[in-house]
């Protein structure tokens, strides 16, 4: 009976320990990435429902006329045109955000394509996919992203694909590593004994043990490509006006830094916090992700 109390309480101890252990609670071992997960949380409900509750069009001139200043209609005030500065920067948040992301998306299947197929196919497959990895990765970035989109045009879509083709390299380089370690473990030899098709193997058996780096790897991501709109859109060949984004607000602001210094502070603030949380949380998921974290 003792004994099986004993038992008991063991394993409610266990079930106790293991509840505890789960992803939030070991990324609040590093406050500043627990703070910035809930805070990018915060920033994308306001992002995409804050347009839904202040309705103001971002494009249409206001009564009170150009740079006026912070009121209850208008809690930004009104930029150089007469324009709601709150509603523009709900969204251009919207529109600099769904860049990030939909850039990163893309740039995590290319790069997950790429490194696994050279990982895990060797030899021709290696060869070429990681000499393409690396004659990428020689061309600096940002001349990259300028040329590309001097060619192909600033649509939203061009702007993202362009991003997302300057920046999964990294990414490439990630998954090639863990899938030439995870290749070599007892449980994916023994599945290619057993006649699976390799196909098979790459999703079910290595991909999923890769998934915490591709995790990582996509939140640093989103920060770059969330600085890379930005910096495009601040020289004028992002995304183009009407359509508002943190980085063409910002260069629009640029002439008023004097007169109306706000219409520069609020989009240049919105982008770097933006971009330290997003890094922030990338440090510390890589530690939460680590199997060998341990909880003291």
């Amino acid at each position: 009976m003792e004994a099986s109390t004993q038992t008991n309480v063991t394993s409610g101890a266990a079930v106790k320990v293991k509840k505890k252990n789960t992803l939030l609670n070991r990324l609040l071992q590093n406050k500043v990435a627990y703070f910035s997960f809930w805070f990018l949380i915060v920033l994308h409900i306001i992002v995409f429902i804050g347009p839904l509750v202040w309705t103001v069009n971002p494009e249409e001139l206001q009564e009170v006329g150009a740079l006026a200043s912070w009121s209850l209609q208008h809690p930004f005030g009104t930029d150089d045109l007469g324009r709601d500065v709150f509603a523009r920067m709900l969204h251009g948040g919207r529109v600099t955000l769904l860049v990030g992301l939909a850039a990163m998306l893309f740039s995590l299947f290319i790069g997950t394509f790429v490194g696994a197929c050279a990982g895990f196919f060797g030899k021709f497959v290696e060869a070429v996919f990681m000499r393409i990895t690396e004659a990428m990765m020689a061309i600096p970035n940002f001349f990259f992203v300028l040329v590309a989109l001097t060619v192909l045009g600033t649509s939203p879509f061009m702007v993202i694909v362009v991003i997302a083709l300057s920046s999964w390299m990294e990414i490439a380089r990630v998954v090639y590593g863990e899938t030439l370690k995870w290749k070599e473990y007892e449980f994916v030899e023994a599945a290619n004994a057993s006649g699976a098709k390799s196909i098979r193997i790459l999703t079910k058996y290595i991909i999923p043990q890769i998934i915490p780096s591709i995790i990582v790897s996509g939140t640093l991501t989103i920060a770059a490509a969330i600085l890379t709109e930005s910096a495009i859109s601040y020289l004028g060949l992002g995304i183009q006006p009407p359509t508002p984004t943190w980085g063409n607000m910002l260069q629009n602001s640029q002439q008023y830094i004097w007169t109306a210094p706000v219409l520069g502070i609020l989009p240049g603030a919105a982008i770097t916090i933006a971009v330290l949380a997003y890094n922030f949380l990338g440090d510390g998921l890589r530690d939460a992700l680590d199997p060998r974290f341990v909880k003291k």
